[in-house]
């Protein structure tokens, strides 16, 4: 494993996001200017069909705290997975484009709020958790994914598809150097793994603001989603998953 020399690096992944993105690396980057730690934010551009790098090489330019990734194939799972082995932070968390969670709110992720865990993902469930401008049919598709996923793989999990998750970085480059889901998947996939290998993981309440744009099909989704279950079950049986240089 490497050694971090970071004490946080937020990755974010980043598809057709030109619009999104700007605003977000502004906040995100104000915040990290006024904490005491070292940070670095990780732009992991894959696949996109607008200007997602121009906008994102551009702020770098001026925000050294910034650097981007281009990865030409397309996944949200394939870019958090290539940002998670590429950070150099102690800490190592996901932040989705749209910032619907409080940037400021990472703090319930991290020493001193929250020690001694590997995995800590933001819940719109666990208690203390609140959402805003959430209409219900949403909710309620949220539940159907959050259900199958506690059915068939994660038990005792409320919330495994929030899009904001940090692990620290011996878990990050334990568990994402195996993972191989590209897509939508890849959060029950590594959460999976994690808990066959012993982790702790917690959830922590998150405030949470619905944003409109989601790329969430109300049908086909929770179909792929629990054909991927299946298959990450599968992948577990045969040895997918064991330590690289492990035989199997």
């Amino acid at each position: 494993m490497s050694s971090p020399d970071l004490f946080l690096s937020i990755i974010i992944p980043a598809h057709n996001e030109e619009r999104r993105l700007p605003p977000t690396l502004t906040a995100v980057d104000a915040f990290l200017a006024r904490q005491t730690y070292t940070s670095e934010i990780i732009v992991v551009e894959n696949g996109s069909q607008d200007l997602t790098a121009v906008v994102a090489e551009a702020f770098a330019a001026d925000h050294p705290r910034v650097r981007l990734i281009r990865e030409a194939g397309r996944g949200k799972g394939l870019a958090v997975r290539h940002g998670m082995l590429a950070a150099r932070g102690q800490y190592r968390f996901i932040c989705d484009a749209d910032l619907s969670m409080p940037i400021e709110e990472v703090a319930k992720f991290l020493p001193p709020q929250l020690d001694g865990v590997a995995v800590a993902i933001g819940s719109r469930e666990a208690p203390g958790a609140r959402r805003y401008n959430e209409p219900a049919y949403r909710h309620f598709q949220g539940r159907v994914f959050s259900n199958l996923v506690k059915v068939f793989a994660l038990p005792g999990f409320e919330d495994t598809q929030c899009g904001f998750k940090c692990f620290r970085a011996d878990a990050a480059e334990d568990l994402f150097a195996v993972q191989v889901f590209n897509g939508m998947s890849f959060d029950v996939e590594v959460l999976f793994i994690a808990v066959q290998r012993g982790y702790r993981i917690v959830e922590v309440p998150i405030d949470w603001y619905f944003r409109s744009e989601s790329r969430v099909h109300p049908i086909l989704d929770p179909l792929r989603m629990l054909r991927d279950i299946l298959v990450i079950r599968r992948n577990w049986a045969r040895g997918l998953y064991r330590p690289r240089g492990e035989g199997r």
